[in-house]
């Protein structure tokens, strides 16, 4: 039986979950079934479940460790040219985990076939497509 990793919360603790980086309302960690090398977590500290519910200081937090673990990724590693940043919303959109975290997937070429449309590819026949203009 597989174990259920909101019970108790997997990113409630920090300590379990690792932390590569924190302030005072939100920690980094580094995946661990990561997309891709250096694929990081940003998990705001209170149990929230989603984005839409942060707080604007959660927020900003958040994104002031996205912007110190970019660099540290671009740092660590010179292959990294690019990044996708997204977060899961709800069981249907895929959250396994139902407290807010925030992926930040480096990105490097040549990591897949046609990077068109990155994020799009949740839904994969909308991924590609022919700009009309």
């Amino acid at each position: 039986m597989l174990k259920d990793l909101n019970n108790p919360c997997l990113f409630c603790n920090s300590k379990k979950s690792g932390v590569a980086y924190e302030n005072n309302l939100a920690y980094a960690s580094y995946d661990t079934y990561p997309v891709s090398d250096l694929h990081c977590l940003i998990i705001p500290k209170r149990h929230i479940n989603n984005y839409f519910d942060l707080s604007d200081e959660e927020l900003i937090a958040c994104n002031n460790l996205i912007k110190v673990v970019k660099k540290e990724i671009v740092e660590k590693d010179k292959t990294v040219e690019a990044f996708n940043i997204g977060t899961n919303v709800g069981k249907i959109s895929g959250q396994s985990i139902m407290h807010c975290h925030i992926h930040l997937i480096p990105r490097r070429k040549g990591d897949v076939h046609n990077p068109q449309g990155g994020v799009r590819s949740v839904i994969p026949k909308n991924q590609h497509y022919t700009r009309k203009i």
